[in-house]
């Protein structure tokens, strides 16, 4: 057998897990697509399949085509079915010609040998923030490039904080934040709520403050990494996070926040429009990290990659789509649509002299950190399932966040 089509074999297994590591994307229904034998039309696979040709998405992809002197053919497929049949695609010699893809997935494909490199495939990466594009990054190749990015943040409720007398600009560390949050509890109001469920949506969440003590997926165990699990732990046991941190997704944590009685919610960008409507003055802080400054929060948000092709006459125009849709003027369009913070100075000053409420979602996107980063590539499905394991078994009282943390370790190599 072929070593590319062995790697795409054994990809197709690791994918099923790599695919639920879309947290903070978008989802739906999608339908099969083939790519045409018409020479003058190119195949798009994203997975944005809630925007229907009608859609200002659909319109640029058609735009982008027309510029190119294409045809465009289009499927959206759910965040969770794409990666699998990018793979499947690939075995069968039937890829599309550009792939939009959730960031912790490029990896996976690169490593099967699915994607072209930049330097194959000469897209300009320049302007991209660093932080950001390390996502798309492996063996020191890169595989694209991103088309946005969201990730996390605390929202606070004035009202609340203003209640308990709590100044938000006296939060500037994890010492801080907990006195802020002993405040809160005293005033008779709740603290703050999180996801840490037994998903990837867990470890997500949990990322932030594990990064932010200073810890490393490749040593779960660090002291760092306890002092972070300590963290929750504390906050739980002095009720200034409930307990149904334990089964809360993003989508519940965020009702609760919006119930108007908590001081604090981790959430994302993809939040902004429920904040709008929450009925409550509220603000957005840039996670702390435990000694001061911004944390490192984990980035959503998808790339756009060229997949290998038999033809490597078509990178060529490939390459112009992809240049086209992630244009400076097509980014803002684009990541306004989705809620997200683009991935280049030039369009996030753009965005933020929009709307000033993206200033600190700017702030924790250059900060924030691709969770294959660090060149962990397909590592990073297996080592985040032990960590929400762990945060699960700490936050439940079942072992100590060190004992939890030293059972994980093992298990993640």
């Amino acid at each position: 057998m072929h070593s590319t089509s062995r790697r795409l074999l054994a990809a197709v297994t690791v994918s099923t897990v790599v695919a639920v590591v879309g947290t903070a994307c978008s989802s739906g229904s999608g339908s099969t697509g083939t790519k045409s034998a018409d020479s003058g039309t190119y195949t798009i696979w994203d997975p944005y399949p809630q925007f229907d040709k009608t859609s200002a998405w659909a319109k640029l992809l058609d735009q982008c085509g027309t510029k190119a002197g294409v045809k465009i053919k289009r499927t959206g497929f759910d965040t969770s079915d794409l990666a699998n049949k990018t793979l499947l695609a690939a075995q069968q010699g039937n890829s599309p010609d550009v792939l939009v893809v959730d960031n912790p997935v490029v990896s996976t494909l690169a490593e099967a040998g699915v994607l072209t490199t930049t330097d194959d495939n000469k897209l300009d990466t320049s302007k991209v923030d660093a932080n950001l594009l390390a996502a798309g990054q492996l063996g020191g190749k890169t595989y694209g490039t991103p088309i946005g990015a969201n990730t996390l943040a605390l929202y606070y409720n004035k009202k609340v904080l203003k209640e308990a007398g709590v100044d938000i600009t006296s939060v500037k560390d994890w010492t801080s934040l907990t006195a802020a949050l002993a405040k809160v509890k005293k005033a008779g109001k709740k603290g703050i709520t999180f996801s840490a469920i037994g998903t990837e949506e867990g470890s997500f969440q949990f990322l932030p403050w594990f990064w932010g003590a200073g810890a490393n997926l490749t040593r779960l165990d660090s002291s760092q990494g306890v002092s972070a699990l300590s963290l929750w732990a504390d906050w739980m046991q002095k009720g200034y996070a409930p307990n149904s941190v334990l089964n809360n997704t993003q989508t519940t944590s965020w009702q609760e926040f919006a119930s108007g009685d908590y001081a604090f919610s981790e959430n994302g960008t993809w939040q902004l429009a429920n904040a709008e409507k929450a009925g409550f003055d509220y603000g957005v802080l840039p996670i702390p990290a435990a000694t001061g400054g911004n944390a490192a929060a984990p980035t959503g948000g998808e790339f756009v990659t060229i997949p290998v092709q038999s033809d490597t006459a078509r990178y060529a125009t490939s390459q112009k789509l992809a240049t086209c849709l992630t244009s400076t003027q097509n980014l803002y369009a684009t990541d306004t649509t989705l809620s997200y913070v683009a991935p280049t100075a030039e369009v996030q000053d753009k965005q933020v002299a929009a709307n000033a409420k993206l200033k600190p979602w700017v702030a924790a996107v250059k900060a924030a950190k691709g969770r294959t980063s660090d060149n962990l590539g397909t590592k990073y499905p297996k080592i985040s399932e032990q960590l929400w394991k762990a945060v699960q078994s700490a936050l439940s009282g079942s072992k100590t966040p060190k004992e939890a943390l030293s059972a994980a370790q093992p298990a993640a190599r």
